[in-house]
């Protein structure tokens, strides 16, 4: 399969200033088989977060520990893309292992922002968003966990979707936190997102947690029927910020800073529902009381589940071999000492100390009943996918600033991991969410979520489709459409 060379010299330019990718190779690039040129992708290169096996490519994860592994084999996802005619082109960086919000904790290489490479792309899947939003693919692969699709398609501008847990496959999927984390996508659009989606969701034999949507037990929604979307009001987000964040001073006091809305985001949020009532959707006042204790649940879960996954990782079945080691505890010891970054080490800890006898009922399984709690907040509203609520969707924040500077001048890792409020109730809940861009303040883009019911996809894309068609997506500078 050739592309135009007018885009190979544009995508390798974009490259070099963003460092989207950790392995970019479209002279290779091969569908799967031989495809109709009606197939929903033909001809379109996608990419593909470096935690989902492609094979003969890099499955580096963004670690040193694993940074010359090659896929021996394809993810469910993947070969499902290339069936309907689309090709990789590489492999996008990524925060080590999904641990972050900025890319910057990438251990193989720096990915800059395309509005402005001053400032980080996101994170965990920000070389995903950022080689969309540069122009070099259509879409791109990407993993959600606590948001790490939506979080870097705010910070570029691009669609971002996180699926209802199990409606597609995570066979391919590196793990992390297996009951949070799936296979998302990140679009130049909201119906190119719908038709990937289309593509890669389904059951899938390979993973048993995947299924088909349910069939609705009442009728659809009528043509002309009222549309009505839930909208957190300003005193719920004032709340569950003074939930969150009550007590202590010091950096609890800094990520009550972070959690609270930048004006420019706020005025991004605003235009949103202002945007969506001139469309003709009513927009109504919810409450999820349950919101405020969002991260104090997600962290707890995800980081007792990466202790348990990351644990094959130990230079012996997976991982690089230390040159030498004395005995079998030492090589262990060296290979995680040497290959695991910071984050990835603080993460491991924290599970493992959830997990401890006498501390399980403390955090773990009080953060299991908070998860169930705020599954309960949602359908309250949404419904389910057998029986559907009041509203079609709830209209969120994504991330309450715009993307930040790289390094010292960007928010503390501790003030990220408080600005996750609202993106990590979607995973907790395994409800999807559709990420798109709602304005540009201060030359940056400023998303806004939609959360549905489960297995709800396609009420979000045509919410979503009716606010692109009113107003097209903004683009950084110098990007060129090759893609139709």
């Amino acid at each position: 399969m050739g592309f135009p060379d007018a885009w190979t010299e544009y995508a390798l330019e974009w490259e070099e200033k963003i460092g989207a990718f950790i392995e970019f190779a479209p002279q290779r690039a091969e569908p799967a088989a031989r495809v109709s040129p009606d197939a929903p992708l033909a001809g379109l290169p996608f990419a593909v977060k470096d935690n989902i096996a492609v094979e003969g490519l890099s499955l580096s994860c963004g670690s040193k520990l694993l940074e010359n592994l090659r896929s021996p084999y394809t993810a469910t996802a993947v070969e499902r893309l290339r069936a309907a005619g689309a090709a990789v082109v590489g492999k996008t960086n990524m925060d080590e292992f999904g641990m972050g919000s900025s890319t910057d904790l990438s251990a193989l290489k720096k990915t800059n922002n395309p509005w402005d490479r001053s400032r980080v792309a996101g994170g965990s899947s920000g070389g995903s968003a950022a080689a969309v939003a540069a122009g070099i693919v259509p879409f791109a692969l990407g993993s959600d966990t606590g948001g790490s699709v939506r979080q870097p398609a705010a910070f570029c501008g691009v669609v971002g979707l996180k699926p209802t847990w199990g409606a597609l496959s995570r066979f391919g999927l590196v793990a992390y936190s297996s009951s949070l984390e799936t296979i998302g996508v990140l679009a130049d659009g909201v119906e190119r997102c719908r038709a990937v989606f289309n593509c890669i969701k389904g059951q899938d034999p390979m993973d048993q947690t995947s299924g088909d949507a349910p069939a609705p037990q009442e009728p659809p929604v009528q043509a002309g029927a009222e549309k009505v979307v839930g909208v957190l009001s300003p005193d719920a987000v004032a709340g569950a910020i003074a939930g969150e964040f009550s007590n202590g001073g010091g950096e609890m006091a800094e990520a009550a800073r972070a959690a609270a809305l930048q004006p420019a985001v706020q005025r991004g949020f605003q235009a949103a529902q202002e945007k969506l009532s001139a469309l003709g959707f009513r927009l109504v006042p919810v409450e999820i009381p349950a919101l405020k204790y969002g991260g104090a649940a997600y962290y707890p879960i995800a980081t007792a589940e990466a202790s348990a996954n990351l644990a094959r990782f130990d230079g012996i079945r997976y991982g690089a071999r230390p040159d030498w080691a004395e005995n079998p505890d030492e090589l262990v010891d060296k290979a995680r000492t040497e290959g695991f970054g910071p984050e990835v080490k603080l993460r491991i800890l924290l599970g493992t100390f959830v997990l401890r006898s006498g501390f399980q009922d403390r955090f773990y399984l009080r953060a299991q009943k908070i998860r169930a709690s705020i599954g309960a907040n949602f359908e309250k509203y949404l419904g389910s996918a057998a029986k559907p609520g009041a509203c079609q969707a709830i209209l969120l924040p994504v991330f309450p600033t715009l993307a930040f500077a790289h390094g010292g001048a960007g928010l503390s890792a501790f003030a990220q991991k408080a600005a996750d409020l609202y993106t990590c109730c979607a995973n907790l809940a395994g409800l999807p969410a559709l990420a798109f861009p709602a304005a540009v303040e201060e030359g940056l883009p400023v998303g806004v979520q939609l959360l549905g019911r489960a297995f709800g996809e396609d009420a979000l894309f045509d919410i979503a489709s009716s606010f692109e068609r009113a107003h097209p997506f903004p683009h950084p500078p110098s990007w060129k459409q090759f893609w139709t």
